[in-house]
């Protein structure tokens, strides 16, 4: 696959290879800027619209881009490094579409291997009983859904237009990888160890991940340890 192929695939004009490096000249920001605007603009023909970003509001190093990718996992796995702050969706050739996300503020961490068992468009909310533990207002903003107190999907919902579901086996992580409409959190430890993107990146991630999809999320040494447990 050449260049112009990749850039197409991830939606970026196919010029002269600029959206693959992170830094240069300043006629290479605004190159990053136009193209950005686009990927980030608003989509309308969603169940709900999904706004656009304002991208002055976050850090350009956690845009989407396709970079070199030198890890051994194959294709097709999705490896997250909390400590960067970037999901990495694996691809052939050697590159990886990488992603800016937010992850689980200081005590809600985690690491380990996960498989994606489920995947939902605009998904309800379920906060587990340990957050309401610590925070009892929120039952105040949850409705009576078929699957007990939550909140149904659509705009305002913590997870977003998209989530995706990691499981061990055959038990339910609690972890999602899933879409904010806080884009601006983005690049922070922010949430209850979920893994948070922009609406438009996990919409992108969510069209090219099936059920089934391996997950790692690696720990504090660059490798993986056992754990898992929320948005």
């Amino acid at each position: 696959m050449n260049l112009d192929r990749r850039a197409f695939l991830i939606g970026l004009p196919a010029l002269t290879g600029f959206a693959l490096q992170s830094r240069g000249s300043a006629a290479q920001g605004l190159w990053d800027r136009n193209s950005y605007a686009g990927m980030y603009a608003p989509i309308d023909n969603d169940i709900y619209p999904i706004p656009g970003v304002q991208l002055s509001r976050i850090n350009s190093a956690f845009l989407r881009r396709q970079v070199p990718y030198d890890r051994p996992e194959p294709p097709g796995t999705i490896v997250i490094d909390p400590r960067s702050r970037y999901l990495y969706a694996v691809q052939d050739g050697g590159w990886a579409i990488r992603y800016g996300v937010g992850v689980g503020r200081a005590g809600f961490s985690w690491a380990g291997e996960a498989t994606i068992h489920d995947k939902q468009e605009w998904p309800d909310w379920y906060p587990p009983k340990e957050m309401f533990g610590r925070q009892p207002e929120l039952m105040e903003q949850m409705g009576d859904l078929p699957g007990g107190p939550g909140m149904p999907g659509g705009p305002g919902n913590p997870l977003g237009a998209r989530a995706m579901y990691l499981w061990q086996g055959n038990k339910d992580t609690l972890y999602r990888i899933h879409g904010t409409f806080e884009p601006w959190t983005i690049g922070t430890n922010v949430s209850s160890g979920c893994i948070r993107m922009i609406n438009q990146d996990v919409v992108d991630l969510y069209q090219r991940t099936p059920v089934g999809t391996r997950v790692v999320v690696l720990g504090g040494g660059g490798g993986t340890r056992r754990s898992a447990q929320r948005s």
